[in-house]
């Protein structure tokens, strides 16, 4: 069986790294390699853009911080997801394109046609994007019961938060994407994925 490029997309709380964690076990379990991995980072330059990006040390212009993001992008491609792939894993990545474009299209107004673009150039598209969907205020309480200091994007306002999850319901009109009600319990959700990715490996 070829190498498959999963991606699980959603905003702050969405509980996509324990989704992600969750599908990748799954995969492990039904005998398939599967590297699971996340963005920004992924790959060693790609994770240092990661502390670059998310540490707020810096007030990035929105143009700059979307090419940071395909930068480590492009990296993370080259060093970890394409080879992969060719080796005939799946691939479980926590965050890709679609982040970019709700992100800094939808929440911080970038040209959404030069994203596009810039997608293009990565040369990849995944097999199957899973968009964790949640109600903001589901979000905030999982992310204070986290416990951990917010990051760049989290201590955004509540007006992005909601700019980009209308992005991500809008890119979930996409072919490639479902649509997934995240605020169910984790296990409840991950039964959902199940069902989606079952016609991948099925």
């Amino acid at each position: 069986m070829p190498g498959r490029l999963i991606t699980l997309e959603g905003g702050e709380g969405a509980g996509k790294s324990t989704q992600a964690r969750l599908l990748a076990d799954a995969l492990c379990g039904l005998g398939l390699p599967v590297v699971r991995t996340r963005e920004p980072g992924g790959a060693p330059g790609a994770e240092f853009l990661r502390e670059v990006l998310l540490s707020g040390r810096i007030d990035w212009s929105p143009r700059a911080e979307t090419m940071l993001h395909v930068a480590a992008r492009m990296e993370h491609v080259a060093k970890t997801i394409r080879p992969a792939i060719e080796a005939g894993s799946w691939v479980v990545c926590d965050r890709f394109h679609d982040s970019t474009m709700a992100y800094q299209g939808y929440g911080q107004g970038v040209d959404r046609g030069m994203i596009e673009a810039l997608a293009g150039m990565i040369g990849i598209v995944p097999d199957l994007t899973l968009i964790l969907d949640v109600p903001r205020d589901v979000a905030l309480a999982r992310l204070r019961g986290r416990g951990a200091a917010d990051d760049r994007y989290e201590s955004l306002d509540d007006a992005f938060h909601q700019r980009v999850t209308e992005g991500f319901r809008e890119i979930a009109r996409l072919p490639r994407c479902v649509l997934v009600d995240a605020s169910m319990d984790a296990a409840a959700v991950h039964d959902a994925v199940m069902t989606v990715v079952g016609k991948l490996t099925g």
